[in-house]
């Protein structure tokens, strides 16, 4: 499995400008080779392999401005855009409910502000091994050293992406998964929210259901949605679209926070899974859900916010690397369906007209809690969560004793 080891450059580092002017020539060869690629699309209908573009780029002052192995990896991710152009095309002829939109043909990278990212392979690096063996990473073309942790012969490739106002330096590295003492028939399932990032439950009696708190999250972005509101308003009407100097930090630092949170969080959930022997993780995950959330104004607002879905990837590599399997798992209506009572748990169709009714029903402040058919109140992630695990596996649990599963849950510490 392969991991990465990142290196914020800010503005104020010496090395800035001399990433900056190659990550320039770097969009001057995309737009280059995408308006070759383009052209025969339009005009001829034909798809240009990544093996064309390589010999009809060679002699382009673009492609030469770069390393060659740098170069090749700017023309194979035009290739790959291509390639998921093609297959979205493909999808949306066939079913076209799937989109928002049809797909449309990669786009240029702005002239003078568009930046692209540049792709160091182990044989672009090869020049320094010496230095690399000393743990100084010397890109070649590239006056510049980037200190790494890892060991040289697990490295991979350094990647360099632009980012707004910084970029990351990634150092790509192999890392072998290491199975550890788990039970593949020992399941949980995983609700993620907002107030509560993520309600873990089990089918295994004596299992105390757990909640990652989700609040700082909230906090971070409702200050950030304030405070940029409040620096929007500062600029002139015909200037509001224009990101400023603080915008961009401010941004920065949102990101960052939210990153390093939602790290923190997936690496504290799969600890405890593997304290507790758990040997597959369901997580609940519905298609367009951001682009179809329906809770309010300001719900809304939080929900799509927070980065569920880079949540999930880490806790699935994360997940990987100590032998824990994980499975996604479709989640329509498994908030509204009452699990003590066991209902039915249908799944969503865009032409399905039908209007379900269930046992019980959300309640409290903000619908946190969920009352039953016979008024027994739970905690209503916990609820979803459990639903989740049951419309998985949908003999996980039996009609008798369903209450002891549903126990007051405990918080997850969560340390930053």
């Amino acid at each position: 499995m392969q991991l990465v080891e990142q290196h914020v450059i800010e503005r104020k580092d010496p090395r800035f400008a001399v990433i900056d002017a190659a990550a320039f020539k770097s969009k001057n060869l995309y737009n280059a080779a995408l308006y070759e690629m383009r052209q025969a699309f339009i005009h001829q209908g034909i798809y240009l392999s990544y093996e064309e573009m390589d010999k009809r780029m060679q002699p382009h002052e673009a492609y030469k401005a770069l390393p060659a192995k740098v170069s090749q990896h700017v023309l194979k991710q035009l290739a790959d855009a291509w390639k998921a152009f093609r297959e979205a095309k493909a999808a949306y002829e066939e079913d076209s409910s799937r989109f928002t939109g049809r797909p449309r043909l990669p786009k240029y990278k702005h002239k003078t502000e568009g930046r692209n990212i540049l792709t160091y392979t182990i044989q672009a690096i090869s020049r320094s091994k010496r230095t690399l063996k000393r743990g100084i990473i010397k890109p070649s073309m590239l006056p510049i050293e980037v200190k790494t942790q890892q060991d040289p012969e697990r490295i991979d490739q350094v990647r360099i992406i632009p980012r707004n106002g910084y970029y990351v330096v990634e150092v790509v590295h192999n890392k072998e998964p290491v199975q550890t003492q788990v039970d593949p028939s020992f399941c949980v399932a995983i609700d993620l929210g907002v107030t509560n990032l993520a309600a873990i439950t089990s089918n295994r009696e004596g299992f105390v259901p757990r909640l990652v708190n989700g609040r700082p999250l909230k906090a971070w972005n409702q200050w950030y949605n304030k405070r940029m509101k409040e620096l929007t308003k500062c600029l002139p009407k015909e200037d509001r679209e224009r990101v400023t100097t603080q915008m961009e930090q401010i941004t920065n630092k949102r990101n960052r926070q939210v990153n390093h949170y939602l790290h923190a969080a997936s690496k504290h959930i799969i600890d405890f899974l593997v304290k507790q022997g758990v040997g597959t993780l369901i997580i609940g995950k519905n298609p367009l859900w951001k682009q179809e959330v329906r809770m309010g104004k300001r719900n809304n607002q939080n929900f799509v916010q927070i980065p569920h879905a880079r949540f999930i990837d880490m806790l699935t590599y994360k997940a990987a690397l100590v032998g824990i399997q994980v499975e996604i798992q479709e989640e329509s209506y498994t908030s509204k369906a009452s699990f003590l009572d066991l209902d039915p748990i249908p799944t969503y169709q865009p032409d399905d007209d039908t209007e379900y009714t269930f046992s019980g029903k959300r309640m409290g402040r903000r619908n946190r809690l969920y009352r039953t058919k016979d008024g027994r109140i739970i905690c209503a992630d916990v609820n979803g969560s459990y639903n989740i695990l049951r419309k998985r596996k949908p003999d996980a649990f039996k009609a008798e004793g369903l209450a002891a599963y549903v126990v007051q849950p405990l918080r997850l510490a969560i340390t930053v």
